[in-house]
């Protein structure tokens, strides 16, 4: 869990620009105690736009989804009000129970300037194997949202609604971002601009040039990679998976691949889970951080769950050298069964402006997980046998959709696993024990 460096000191700076604050900004504000911890903080959590949040020793069990009050602390709350069902030891790895609602300290605590405010998220992995997260600060009254002037504990709301997973102190799940003046996205008119000069998805996979209005507007690939693939739709009953463990678990035993039946479309079944993929490789400049939300706010056809943010280089790099990259699309139907299409318009991109490039960016080089994929499952799933199963057996047939299909046919397009958004569509009435809902990784 330990990076090999830790942040102790650095330049005598005071961050400033408005906009998404960038990693320098981020370690200035570790070594002056913005951003607190008493373990030392790793330079490893420092992403270019953001930083992750680990949890600490203990693990809250509660009965429903709350927020604090402004009378009394988050725990304090819990125990008035008979919420606290157990405390459970997470310095060596425990089970928290698919749809049980756990409170976790986290390690890193704030005391932000009056001017700075944060927005948190969860992270790419965390999103893709269906773990609900939220941040919560003491005495808020909104989830994911730091005010500025923050000076306090934070806390992370857990909730893996899929699987069973094992998690332990240490462990990051969610990711916190900074931003001074107003959160306001690039009009579509710079953003025509921007895509002009710079374009903002590869146009030669899409087949068109950028769709803009009101954000880049994205739609859902169902024609599928080179196995025929067109997503993934998570088991049922599945054994509980060890957050620790990556390239370790046999896909089929926990995934069910949905191949192209050669009409380009499926059919997402009432409180099932799926990952899909976006027909744009979109494209993030190290200048810009992005986020995509629900094709429309007031629809509950499609709602965002998970906040899909993109840190800036997102399929980009430093200097355009990478032409773009899907967006993976965490999908979750809702009470009634939706039919969808290919290239059907399901979300749009925002973007944002950095108060200043960060002197990092989203890739491989800083130990991004997924820069340069296609359709793929989290980190935790084995990826290099399906590309050999792939290599062996060519162009896969269409139509099938068994288990068996997960490992004759295994997805040829992750040779460099890809970047992440979150799209959580069709959540009318999700099946998990909270009705209270965020605004946004």
């Amino acid at each position: 869990m330990a990076s090999s460096s830790r942040i102790t000191e650095g330049p005598a700076r005071r961050p400033g620009g408005e906009g998404i604050l960038p990693s320098q900004d981020i370690r200035q504000f570790i070594v002056s105690g913005v951003i607190r911890s008493a373990t030392g903080i790793d330079d490893a959590q420092v992403q270019p736009s953001s930083i992750d949040l680990r949890l600490s020793a203990e693990a809250y069990r509660v009965r429903a989804s709350f927020l604090p009050g402004k009378s009394t602390t988050l725990l304090e709350k819990a125990k008035a009000n008979g919420m606290l069902i157990e405390t459970i030891d997470i310095s060596r790895p425990a089970l928290l129970e698919r749809d049980a609602i756990y409170i976790i300290p986290l390690v890193e605590s704030l005391a932000l300037p009056a001017d700075v405010y944060g927005i948190a998220n969860p992270k790419s992995t965390t999103g893709r194997l269906d773990i609900f997260t939220r941040l919560i600060t003491e005495f808020g009254n909104e989830f994911e949202r730091v005010p500025r002037g923050y000076n306090g504990k934070l806390y992370v709301e857990v909730v893996s609604q899929t699987f069973p997973i094992l998690a332990q102190a240490g462990m990051k799940l969610n990711q916190l971002r900074f931003g001074r003046g107003r959160f306001a996205a690039a009009g579509d008119s710079r953003l025509r601009l921007l895509d002009q000069s710079d374009p903002l998805i590869d146009a030669d996979v899409a087949g068109d040039q950028a769709n803009i209005d009101r954000g880049l507007r994205i739609t859902v690939d169902l024609q599928g990679n080179n196995a025929g693939i067109i997503g993934y739709r998570a088991n049922k009953f599945s054994p509980p998976v060890d957050l620790s463990k990556l390239n370790y678990y046999d896909t089929a035993e926990f995934w069910h691949p949905i191949y192209n039946d050669g009409k380009s479309q499926c059919i997402l079944e009432p409180g099932e889970f799926y990952i899909l993929a976006s027909k744009q490789r979109v494209r993030v400049p190290p200048d810009l951080a992005a986020e995509l939300l629900p094709y429309d706010l007031a629809s509950q056809e499609f709602r965002v769950h998970y906040a899909g943010f993109f840190d800036p280089g997102f399929g980009y790099g430093w200097a355009g050298e990478i032409p773009g990259t899907r967006a993976v699309l965490e999908v979750r139907a809702s009470q009634m069964p939706i039919f969808l299409e290919d290239d059907q318009f399901v979300g749009r991109l925002n973007y944002y402006n950095m108060a200043s490039t960060p002197d990092k960016v989203y890739g491989g080089s800083i130990g991004s997980s997924y820069q340069q994929q296609g359709l793929a499952l989290s980190k935790q799933f084995k990826q290099q046998h399906r590309l050999n199963s792939a290599a062996a057996s060519g162009t896969a047939a269409v139509g099938r959709e068994s288990a068996q299909g997960a490992a004759t046919h295994p997805e040829a397009d992750d040779v460099d696993e890809e970047s992440v958004s979150r799209l959580d569509c069709l959540e009318n009435a999700i099946s998990h024990p909270m009705s209270a809902k965020t605004s946004d990784r």
